[in-house]
């Protein structure tokens, strides 16, 4: 459930509005994905499931590996996914809301991307999901793409 603050008119103020959308989940990813033009299932980094948009990738599944471990157990991380950012600015934002599962890592200091576990995305709303991973499609698809799925055109 998220509030928003909306004015139904301009002569009364803002007023308290409950919109209902449901949490995130795992299986969101691949629908998300494959609803965006011209996207496809590929690999990458080897092995690694990574959706593409005309081959060039914005969210990859990354294998377990000793540059992300759980501060808590020392457990290597198991169902991280790796997503493209536009900018190192709107990587931060992410990064640094606290109501948000994202994360990154030493190993992604100069990469713009963020990281998030599987586990948390019922963390967040599904819509926020869908934006931030249409943002990430967004950053890779060539912009005559983008322009014309956001009606740009």
């Amino acid at each position: 459930m998220r509030r928003v603050r909306v004015s139904v008119t301009a002569d009364h103020p803002a007023d308290t509005v409950v919109v209902m959308t449901r949490r995130a989940r795992a299986e969101d990813i691949d629908t998300i994905c494959t609803g965006l033009p011209e996207v496809e299932l590929g690999t990458s980094w080897g092995d690694r499931p990574t959706y593409k948009v005309r081959g060039k990738g914005f969210l990859l599944f990354r294998a377990p590996h000793h540059t992300a471990v759980d501060p808590e157990t020392g457990e290597m991380y198991d169902d991280l996914v790796v997503i493209r950012v536009p900018t190192e600015a709107d990587k931060r934002a992410l990064v640094e809301d606290e109501r948000l599962p994202f994360f990154t890592i030493d190993h992604f200091r100069s990469f713009n991307a963020v990281l998030v576990q599987q586990s948390r995305l019922g963390e967040i709303d599904r819509d926020e999901l869908a934006e931030v991973i249409t943002e990430a499609w967004a950053t890779m698809a060539p912009k005559p793409l983008a322009r014309k799925f956001f009606g740009d055109v």
